[in-house]
């Protein structure tokens, strides 16, 4: 099967304002533009068979970047942010003492956001997205096919948690920063993580070698890496 580079968008102006975006229009800030161009700058030497965004503007600038001249990414709907409901747009540290943040931290799986969607439906249908995708690029493109999915952070926690065998629970474990990349290779048997939270360094190891794209089996010892 290929392999998904699950990138997160670059820094918004309701990140640095501290405010839940959600599905509002909100651009990449000055920092997020930067990090947009530097994960292009990593990506650049990948041989990608397919980029993929959600469609909500601060993932379509990113995944923008990434783009060849003239190309313009795929986008899925699946991969949007989570439903946050009457929480959107208000700011972080007012809805920390709302009783409901207790559940999102504890048990994400039984929180459902007033007016919106419940965690566990985003995380399946982050999850049926990703693996839908990444059966349509292995049979266009082979196993040693890379591709990229820009979303959002809890979506990327979420497919995370799912690849890794974690109940949705755990999964506020999990961190993903603005314009990093974590890194799934699925095969016959079990998804592997290669990277999670990367936010710099080279890349080419990623690139399968002989039957490794294919290798279900996990090396005893850990292998002698890229």
């Amino acid at each position: 099967m290929a392999t998904v580079l699950l990138l997160r968008h670059g820094r918004s102006t309701a990140n640095s304002a501290g405010i839940l975006a959600g599905d509002l229009p909100v651009p990449l800030d000055e920092t997020g533009e930067r990090q947009a161009a530097d994960v292009a700058a990593r990506l650049k030497a990948l041989p990608l068979a397919a980029v993929v965004s959600s469609p909500v503007e601060r993932c379509r600038q990113t995944a923008q970047a990434i783009c060849a001249p003239g190309e313009k990414p795929s986008l899925d709907g699946r991969l949007a942010e989570a439903g946050y409901g009457d929480w959107t747009g208000r700011l972080i540290s007012e809805l920390n003492s709302e009783p409901l943040w207790r559940v999102v931290q504890r048990h994400p799986s039984a929180a459902v956001f007033p007016g919106g969607e419940a965690m566990a439906a985003m995380a399946a249908r982050g999850v049926a997205a990703i693996r839908d995708w990444d059966t349509r690029i292995s049979a266009e493109h082979g196993p040693d096919a890379l591709w990229v999915a820009c979303s959002h952070a809890d979506v990327i926690k979420a497919v995370t948690a799912d690849a890794l065998g974690l109940h949705l629970d755990q999964f506020q474990r999990i961190v993903v920063d603005p314009a990093s990349l974590t890194v799934i290779r699925y095969t016959e048997t079990r998804p592997f993580l290669l990277r999670l939270n990367d936010v710099g360094g080279d890349l080419a190891g990623l690139v399968p070698k002989g039957t490794e794209a294919t290798a279900s089996d996990a090396v005893v010892g850990g292998g002698a890496g890229a």
